[in-house]
């Protein structure tokens, strides 16, 4: 990303939590320990399923009295009527702010400019009272700031910061292997740690119960991780939502985005997946490459 560039996510919701109960209330629901959030500190989680598949994945950030979440926009009003289901009693108030507020993204080395600031993923500041963090998932993707949008460009302004074109940032998105639209495509298709939550900060194993605990924490505990979501970059062809995807006659994986950021889920400890060959589905010629940042 260049250092003067600022991409505006417009496929990208807000929504607020805030009450009495509200650390408690995410802390029983998402993957990671709400603890770490503060001033200071926003994390990556997401909601599963009680068999531990993906529903929902966020950002939170604490603002106030509650907490932002940044969701992707197609998931918002979901994610909302998720947590008013699980709301019951509890003393939470819950917003859909999408339409006061919005997600602006940066450079990693913008970031790194501003006074106080610490390079550590999640990392988070105030600019005019609007906080700007360091994405929780992967420096590589840079900051996010959450602002109203009356205060949009006038901020950017005050940044020396200039609009870029989003697609940019979705292509670096893609290249790093970290979905960044069309999340709807995998719920209830793949376990949360098989979105690879666990290499993106977005799980943590030693917190205590939460929904889809159980089966998360069985996978990690007796190594059963087969699969992992990986992107694909297509040669040839088209893809199709859901097909197999084939080295000769042996299926690796299946295709779960099939949009201009395609993913699928591939059995990446199968000795028919390399990822130096170029494997076939129905109509495309495909090639699929685990990221870097993917420990094992």
């Amino acid at each position: 990303m260049n250092i003067k560039n600022v991409y505006i996510l417009e496929n990208r919701a807000i929504l607020y939590v805030s009450g009495d109960d509200a650390k408690n209330f995410l802390q029983n629901l998402i993957s990671n320990d709400i603890g770490k959030v503060n001033e200071t500190c926003s994390c990556f989680a997401s909601l599963l399923s009680p068999q531990g598949k993906f529903l929902y994945e966020f950002i939170i950030i604490k603002h106030k009295s509650g907490f932002l979440i940044d969701c992707e926009k197609s998931q918002a009003d979901g994610l909302y009527k998720q947590l008013s289901v699980y709301k019951l009693r509890s003393k939470v108030e819950i917003l859909n702010l999408t339409n006061e507020f919005v997600v602006a993204a940066f450079s990693y080395e913008k970031f790194l400019t501003f006074d106080g600031v610490k390079d550590i993923t999640g990392f988070t500041l105030k600019f005019r009272e609007d906080p700007i963090f360091l994405d929780p998932r992967n420096k590589q993707l840079g900051a996010r700031l959450i602002i109203n949008l009356e205060k949009l460009y006038l901020s950017l302004k005050k940044l020396d910061l200039h609009d870029s074109n989003v697609e940019n940032y979705y292509s670096l998105s893609h290249q790093l292997g970290i979905v960044p639209k069309n999340l709807n495509q995998l719920q209830n298709k793949a376990f949360g740690i098989e979105c690879n939550f666990d290499q993106l900060n977005g799980i943590d194993f030693k917190k205590g119960c939460y929904v889809g605990q159980e089966n998360t924490a069985r996978i990690k505990l007796k190594n059963k991780l087969t699969k992992r979501l990986l992107p694909i970059t297509i040669i040839d062809g088209k893809l199709h939502e859901g097909e197999g995807i084939f080295n000769k006659e042996s299926e690796i994986g299946k295709v779960l985005i099939n949009n201009e950021y395609p993913f699928a889920l591939i059995k990446f400890l199968d000795k028919n997946f390399d990822e130096n060959s170029e494997f076939k589905t129905k109509e495309a010629l495909i090639k699929i490459k685990k990221p870097e940042w993917i420990s094992k």
